[in-house]
């Protein structure tokens, strides 16, 4: 079955970074369009990065310029590089599969001094 499970979360303090993966498995991954997806304390949810199977990347506003999303295809792996970290950056990271709508356990992201 569909497993995607997160790794990297942390505290950071402002301005600092952090490298969250997720690993793959249980289906074609080179196949499928992969994203990363936030949710904060009463705050809306909101997608933070897409990647399609051939490495075409969209990010939310809110973020570009600051994360990078990457993939590694042959170790099924999906990456997202966080710079600048700000205090509103503070959620749990979840690795998605849009596709049939999966989603890992999460990581949490804690940004404060």
């Amino acid at each position: 079955q569909v497993q995607l499970v997160e790794s990297g979360g942390g505290l950071v303090q402002p301005g600092g970074s952090l490298r969250l993966s997720c690993a793959a498995s249980g289906f074609a991954f080179r196949f499928y369009a992969m994203a990363w997806y936030r949710q904060a304390p009463e705050k809306q949810g909101e997608m933070v990065a897409f990647i399609d199977g051939d490495g075409a990347t969209t990010y939310a506003d809110s973020v570009k310029g600051r994360f990078t999303v990457s993939r590694d295809n042959a170790k099924s792996a999906v990456y997202l590089q966080m710079d600048s970290l700000k205090a509103e950056d503070t959620a749990v990271y979840y690795c998605q599969r849009p596709s049939g709508s999966y989603s890992g356990q999460g990581t949490q992201v804690t940004v404060s001094s």
